[in-house]
């Protein structure tokens, strides 16, 4: 195999026509890869993903090809996939305001150009699931939040309403499921692409803990930051260490990488129904 690209989080091999995609064990925030790694982070990710796009496969096609047609060494960790030709968007979803969404409309009122009610706060829900995509940046570099009109730029009207409605079906099947399982899902990120035969296909990761907000139903309330079974735990120790978020990042002490490994964990079960290990 061929090592095609090390992401933040993926490795993307070439196995003839399909691509080996390989979730390890690291993890980034704010676009910079931490050094130390979360243990099975990377099979959690691809054990979620893979239950996420059965139950919603009828919204969009997804890549995978096999689970287990991968090299033994990546096995649990990896996926074969058809390859795609992935749109130059980050699609994003928002059902309730924060990070940095809550940051952009306590600046202008509005995220990525969706004009919000005013005295909204943090972890409001919203009056409806909103489309806040972003653009793709390198390693190393920060995704900046782009309007639907500058996707429209880049794609086209007829494509960028269709990442619009797939993105936004998405989260609310998602959602819906996830309540149903004590979960809210804040928001989420998902990556598209266009298959071989022009069919848009959903790629990556699909409503991890790494590419969306989990939050518990029970203790939602309004106004404060929620407990979080995604890497919004490794967020808030970063911040106030006082890293100032530039690469080289520091490491991540034993008990941070503890509790955000039970996390992962927790969500997967809770979501799937599955025990873990």
């Amino acid at each position: 195999m061929e090592l095609l690209h090390s992401g933040k989080v993926r490795d993307v091999y070439a196995d003839g026509e399909d691509l080996i995609l390989v979730a390890s064990d690291r993890i980034s925030i704010y676009d910079v890869v931490l050094p130390t790694p979360i243990p099975d982070k990377g099979k959690l990710l691809t054990a979620l993903s893979l239950w996420w796009f059965e139950q919603l496969a009828d919204i969009a096609p997804h890549h995978v090809v096999s689970a287990t047609e991968v090299p033994a060494e990546f096995a649990g960790r990896a996926i074969r996939c058809r390859r795609l030709d992935m749109v130059p968007v980050e699609c994003v979803a928002r059902g309730y305001l924060t990070g940095g969404g809550l940051k952009e409309y306590q600046a202008t009122g509005a995220v990525s150009g969706v004009e919000l009610p005013r005295g909204l706060v943090e972890a409001s829900i919203l009056p409806e699931p909103i489309f806040t995509p972003s653009t793709k940046a390198p390693v190393g570099e920060h995704d900046e939040p782009i309007t639907f009109a500058d996707v429209v730029d880049k794609v086209g009207a007829e494509t960028a309403e269709r990442l619009r409605r797939v993105t936004l079906d998405v989260y609310r099947r998602g959602a819906e499921l996830a309540a149903d399982r004590g979960i809210l899902i804040a928001d989420t990120k998902i990556e598209l692409g266009w298959a071989p035969d022009g069919t848009l296909t959903i790629g990556d990761e699909l409503l991890t803990s790494d590419s969306s907000r989990f939050w518990p139903a029970e203790s939602y309330q309004p106004g404060r930051a929620q407990f979080s079974y995604d890497k919004q735990y490794v967020r808030d120790w970063a911040t106030e260490s006082g890293w100032d978020r530039q690469a080289p990042a520091p490491e991540v002490p034993a008990e941070v990488v503890d509790a955000t490994r039970a996390r992962y964990v927790d969500v997967y079960e809770k979501l799937t129904g599955n025990r873990w290990g």
